[in-house]
């Protein structure tokens, strides 16, 4: 067949519905995901000069588990923005949300904000591996180079542990190791985020929390 009478190949259907997006050049977002230790959490609460809350997006459509969904919160210029464009956000007090957030830190969630450089914290959720696309992705893949580490970071002492395994089961990050035959687990240092969670969980108080080291 000659090449005037070929006939067109399809287009697939993948190309025919790409959308191009131009990204200018020289142009920096320097935006992290940073952890937030509960105490953290609390003094920016306390600080902002109003907070909406709201639902959790991911958990409200994954339903993996049955952690706490009205978690997210939005503070100062943010609120206003949330209350008027999100739907189920709406104003609550400081104690109000300091009720939420210690809530969800007993449920093992991990308080996650949005952080510019210079700049104040305006929203930050509570989430968990199992709905967060963003908590599960960085559990599969170990990049720890998608999220900032919080101030402090867990220490076991284990002359206090009775091997109850909360810790193992708590942490968010796969940090904790859990002992073969009953044995006490272990702390894997580069995992840990510092959200604290199995600090507040473990009942024997055998985890300390620290100022890291860098």
């Amino acid at each position: 067949m000659s090449e005037a009478n070929r006939e067109p190949e399809a287009q697939s259907p993948d190309v025919d519905e790409y959308v191009a997006t131009t990204i200018p050049v020289h142009i920096e977002i320097d935006v992290k995901q940073t952890v937030l230790d509960l105490s953290e959490a609390e003094r920016i609460l306390r600080e902002a000069s109003s907070i909406a809350l709201g639902p959790c997006n991911c958990r409200s459509t994954e339903q993996n588990c049955d952690a706490p969904v009205d978690t997210c919160l939005s503070l100062n210029s943010a609120s206003e923005r949330t209350v008027g464009n999100e739907e189920g956000f709406h104003y609550v007090d400081v104690d109000k949300a300091l009720e939420v957030l210690r809530e969800s830190h007993r449920a093992g969630l991990v308080h996650l904000a949005f952080r510019q450089p210079d700049a104040e914290v305006t929203e930050f959720c509570s989430c968990c591996s199992c709905c967060c696309w963003f908590l599960s992705r960085l559990k599969q893949f170990d990049y720890h180079a998608a999220v900032v580490e919080s101030s402090h970071s867990a220490q076991h002492l284990p002359e206090q542990c009775v091997a109850c395994g909360t810790c193992v089961d708590k942490c968010q990050f796969d940090a904790w190791l859990a002992a073969e035959n009953g044995g006490k687990p272990t702390l894997n240092p580069e995992k840990c985020f510092g959200c604290g969670v199995c600090v507040s969980a473990c009942p024997a108080n055998a985890i300390t929390f620290l100022p890291r080291e860098n």
